[in-house]
């Protein structure tokens, strides 16, 4: 859109004589620096959105003025809010330079997003409430809920994460302008939008809808959803029953490994006084005493070195499935958060069986082309471009019609307007002379009654 739009604009002034477009309305895909400041230069003032990446929260805005309504539902709450405000827009390849912008920020209270401003607030070290990474899914919870390490423990959703309402900022290049009417302007471009293949229809007459039968059926997107992510909750569940037996095993192994050291080295360390003793008693030079107290010492230690690194092995096991658990047990709780939040925003659908309306739309189409098709054959020539409108009051025309052996008689009631019954004529003329022929082979003949007919003689349609 930004390479192309300076070309349709250009395209637009040779078209009419020079005149330039001075104000324009475009969607977020001509939202880019460089293209409004091009814009601005040649004189053009523009309104449109700004992208999603281009701004984070009410921060990035300056002047923010106070939030009015700006609309309401049906039973009058506000469901929409607008305020004034600034924004700097930066242009690329020219550094240090910004484009001005004046901006209508409307607050949609109906759509509520993530707050960046309370999530990065509990960042903060100096917070009370301020939790180390990993136990930061645990803030909000009740004390029953923590204890996730215990068998009897059940998964409750997280607690919601703190939401903000949803910003829709229009801006506009002008200098100074109202919030309220510069929301409407841009807001109004929706339903003209959606309503152009509407407007297509209406010279035809076959905007009317007929009707729909409505059934109440299951969201299948929702359903899909649903479905997945109560099977990854049960599948967590499964995960962390699995992890807690595996961690209690592990456990119970490193408490005997522990105990086994224990018992093991004071026994052997018991054996070893004795043998210093027995060693003094027999007057052995205390100089080989040590030596041998020595030699024993690293043997009963490399003995205890293989149990303890047996208990070590065990206690890591131990520690790592208990962060798997603790790991599922978070996943649970992010799980049934999003089923909540699904089942909160879930929409009740409708299968709509619209083969009445498809039906008459197609036969409707089909007179209508048959209309067109009578305009081309038989209509004078100035009717080449008619529309319906001005075909209409033709075939609507009251009339007699006489089936005979050979022919069927058609016999239309003249307009009070002479032009159009000159017309009525001329059609007639044509149709006489090109002798067209209805479908059981009997030939169509048109005439006009004349004008001391009465009406009540002419009452049928043709």
């Amino acid at each position: 859109m930004s390479i192309g739009l300076p070309q349709i604009l250009a395209r637009y002034a040779e078209a009419t004589g020079g005149r330039t477009i001075e104000h324009l309305v475009v969607d977020r895909e001509g939202m880019g620096g460089d293209f409004l400041a091009g814009l601005v230069t040649a004189g053009c003032t523009v309104v449109t959105i700004l992208r999603a990446d281009q701004y984070d929260g009410l921060a990035s805005f300056s002047e923010v003025g106070e939030f009015v309504p700006l609309r309401w539902d049906r039973h009058g709450n506000v469901v929409r809010e607008v305020a004034p405000a600034r924004f700097a827009l930066s242009i690329p390849g020219r550094s240090g330079e910004h484009l001005p912008l004046c901006v209508a920020l409307i607050r949609d209270l109906r759509c509520q997003v993530p707050d960046p401003a309370a999530a990065n607030a509990s960042d903060d070290p100096d917070d009370p409430d301020w939790l180390p990474p990993r136990q930061r899914w645990l803030a909000g919870l009740e004390p029953d809920a923590q204890c996730w390490w215990d068998w009897d423990w059940v998964a409750t959703p997280l607690p919601a994460a703190p939401t903000q309402a949803k910003l829709i900022p229009i801006v506009t290049t002008a200098t100074s302008g109202d919030a309220v009417a510069l929301a409407q302007v841009y807001t109004a471009r929706w339903p003209q939008q959606e309503n152009i293949i509407r407007d297509f229809l209406l010279p035809l007459g076959i905007d009317t809808n007929h009707g729909y039968a409505k059934t109440l059926v299951e969201n299948s997107e929702v359903a899909k959803q649903r479905t997945t992510l109560e099977q990854r909750r049960d599948r967590l569940q499964q995960w962390a029953a699995s992890a807690r037996t595996r961690s209690a095993r592990a456990y119970r192994r490193a408490d005997r490994h522990y105990r086994q050291q224990k018992a093991r080295g004071e026994a052997l360390y018991r054996e070893l006084n004795h043998q210093q003793d027995a060693l003094y008693d027999q007057g052995i030079d205390s100089y080989a005493i040590r030596r041998i107290i020595r030699e024993r010492k690293a043997e009963i230690d490399a003995e205890l070195d293989t149990i303890k690194a047996q208990y070590w092995r065990a206690e890591r096991e131990h520690e790592a499935e208990r962060r798997k658990i603790e790991r599922y047990c978070q996943d649970q709780g992010i799980v049934l958060r999003k089923l909540e939040d699904l089942n909160a925003r879930e929409h009740q659908m409708y299968e709509l069986s619209n083969d009445k309306d498809q039906v008459m739309t197609v036969c409707k189409v089909a007179l209508a082309n048959l209309a067109m098709w009578t305009r081309d054959q038989y209509f004078p020539s100035d009717y080449a471009r008619a529309t319906w409108q001005r075909l209409a009051p033709f075939f609507e025309l009251p009339g007699r019609v006489t089936w005979e052996q050979a022919t069927v008689r058609v016999e239309l009631r003249p307009f009070n307007d002479r032009q159009l019954t000159r017309d009525l004529l001329a059609l007639c003329e044509c149709v006489s002379a090109q002798a067209p022929h209805l479908s059981d082979g009997r030939r169509l003949v048109l005439s006009v009654a004349p004008a001391r007919a009465r009406n009540s003689e002419l009452h049928q349609r043709c």
